[in-house]
């Protein structure tokens, strides 16, 4: 974390708005419960701003993202800038689907069932498939939107909902492919990725490996070490889900893009359909 005044609980990080206590951290972000004049409560999260350029591209980003109003993504309140830092409040959740899992774990001694994991990963399709549609008026053209970092712990829970969060990485789509930054989380991101390049379908991948991990308590192969172009992507290994369900997964997780499913809808309704 960069130098500077230092985040602690007590500290006023916008009039009215007190920092509560801290709650994870991510990459170079801190992320802290906040309290708001009134009894309100925000989740803030804290980027040093001498991570200019990548400090800059998340914050387009994440502004691009803010002005898009869907039941399935998470409310950003405002951006702004305190001391040293770029800050970005938004809507405070219970935890995530990660947090969820290792509930499960401690509990039942089990990944998440299906018949509770499915209903929430189709909310999480239902935001993706709006973010895809090229609807998005950005820079005077209608384009599509990735999210390029889904996983769990960027799959939010209030009560019975999930929300998409985290939208620092996320890349307009005017086409079915294009050339992309190799960025993202390295375990669940999709083989084009790690060639350098977006598809419009990039997300799906990421949910179907969430899908694994989720259901089966890991991934469908070893997690790559970082983002090396020559890295190939092994044939899945589907042994911690059902066998029945293979056939709309190994869909989902095709190497090219355009044999995925055509939504990320369509992909959760197949395998939920699998389950019943």
């Amino acid at each position: 974390m960069s130098q500077g005044i230092p985040l602690k609980a007590g500290l006023e990080a916008f009039p009215g708005c007190r920092l509560r206590q801290f709650l994870g951290r991510g990459g170079f972000a801190e992320v802290w419960e906040a309290e708001v004049d009134g009894g309100g409560k925000l989740a803030l999260k804290f980027m040093p701003a001498e991570n200019g350029r990548a400090a800059f591209s998340e914050i387009r980003s994440i502004q691009m993202v803010k002005q898009l109003e869907h039941p399935n993504l998470v409310r950003i309140e405002r951006v702004w800038a305190f001391q040293n830092y770029n800050v970005i409040a938004m809507e405070l959740a219970e935890g995530g689907l990660d947090d969820l899992y290792e509930a499960y774990q401690t509990v039942f001694s089990t990944p998440i069932v299906p018949e509770v994991l499915c209903p929430y990963l189709s909310q999480a399709a239902d935001a993706l498939d709006f973010l895809n549609a090229r609807k998005h008026l950005v820079d005077g053209r209608l384009v599509g939107i990735q999210h390029c970092d889904i996983k769990p712990s960027n799959m939010l829970l209030f009560g019975d909902t999930v929300k998409l969060s985290d939208f620092g990485l996320a890349s307009i789509t005017t086409m079915r492919m294009a050339s992309h930054r190799r960025a993202g989380t390295a375990a669940f991101a999709p083989p084009e990725v790690f060639q350098g390049r977006l598809s419009d379908r990039t997300d799906q991948y990421s949910l179907a490996v969430s899908y694994c991990f989720l259901r089966g308590g890991r991934l469908p192969f070893p997690a790559p070490p970082g983002f090396d172009r020559a890295y190939v992507r092994p044939k899945p290994d589907l042994q911690m889900i059902s066998a029945r369900e293979w056939p709309t997964m190994l869909r989902a997780l095709d190497p090219v893009p355009q044999n995925r499913w055509p939504t990320c809808r369509e992909f959760m309704a197949q395998l939920t359909a699998t389950m019943n």
